[in-house]
């Protein structure tokens, strides 16, 4: 019996290395920072944000977060996401809101930080490539930005680094693949 076990132990460890070099190599990770700007304005409201990935053909790829107001009676928050006019033709209006995983509130004045990594939702296994973080921003009684970075996708390891900022709705942004 002993021998049964040490053998399948040793099968699972030999299929196991053979799938981790035979599997292909993705990216780890996209770590986006966002900067909300404090707008001294007599009435705000905070930004509705998207955040997606598009090849450079403009075919989106995954959405990877919005935020919107989702305190809202009846889901009437939902009904403003049309402003983010880009995001809303390319995906948006394909959803049912709100999206397991990517949607969310609004988010105060500050920087925010998100991470997504390969693998995992919403991410998900992006292939290598080149494609486009999009980045847009709507506030009532306000603007509306949208900041597009450009980006490399590869099987490297190494680490890049890529910057943007909106003009009003949004500051600062950077996107660090790694």
């Amino acid at each position: 019996m002993r021998s049964t076990l040490i053998r399948s132990t040793a099968q699972r460890m030999f299929f196991a290395a053979l799938f981790a070099l035979t599997a292909p190599v993705y990216a780890g990770s996209l770590s986006v920072s966002i900067e909300v700007p404090r707008l001294q304005v007599s009435e705000y409201h905070r930004p509705y944000v998207a955040l997606w990935i598009a090849r450079e053909n403009h075919q989106v790829v995954t959405d990877l977060s919005v935020w919107y107001d989702t305190a809202l009676r009846n889901n009437e928050g939902e009904k403003w996401l049309k402003d983010m006019r880009q995001w809303w033709r390319r995906s948006g209006r394909n959803h049912t809101m709100p999206i397991d995983g990517v949607s969310g509130a609004t988010r105060a004045p500050g920087v925010h930080q998100l991470v997504f990594k390969a693998g995992e939702a919403p991410l998900g296994n992006l292939e290598p490539g080149s494609y486009v973080l999009n980045i847009e921003a709507a506030r009532e009684v306000g603007g509306r930005d949208l900041v597009q970075i450009p980006f490399e996708w590869s099987a490297e390891n190494s680490e890049r680094v890529y910057k943007a900022s909106g003009d009003n709705e949004l500051g600062n942004i950077t996107l660090r693949v790694f």
